[in-house]
């Protein structure tokens, strides 16, 4: 089993910035993939980055390209996402996810494991 432990979500005005951290814990598997995904009320879950571990290959959704950048700390465990000119569309709760074997990264679906999720509110 796996363990992810999300915080750094809060309240910050449009501009802002905010950096998500998700500490993974468990039986980490030797090959995986993480990625952040947000869900704003009355929407579905939508992918926003994601990154392969061992590569460190990463991809992100057009809204949040250039503002966005997600990393990750090896001897941590711990995967990050610095937000950058926020915005109050990006307001949502955000959540991490880690799968074994993932083909298509970008899919809620093709991940094993999720985190509690953080809520990030970006007021205008």
């Amino acid at each position: 089993q796996v363990q992810l432990d999300e915080s750094g979500g809060g309240l910050v005005q449009a501009g802002g910035s905010l950096r998500l951290s998700c500490e993974a814990s468990g039986r980490t598997p030797s090959s995986y993939t993480m990625g952040w995904f947000r869900q704003a009320p009355g929407l579905e879950r939508e992918f926003v980055s994601y990154i392969r571990w061992s590569g460190g290959t990463t991809y992100y959704a057009d809204s949040v390209k250039g503002r966005f950048t997600v990393s990750r700390d090896n001897a941590k465990n711990t995967l990050y996402l610095q937000m950058n000119n926020l915005k109050p569309e990006d307001t949502a709760i955000y959540y991490c996810a880690l799968g074994r074997g993932v083909v298509f990264p970008t899919v809620a679906s093709e991940y094993d494991y999720w985190g509690q999720g953080t809520q990030v509110t970006v007021s205008s």
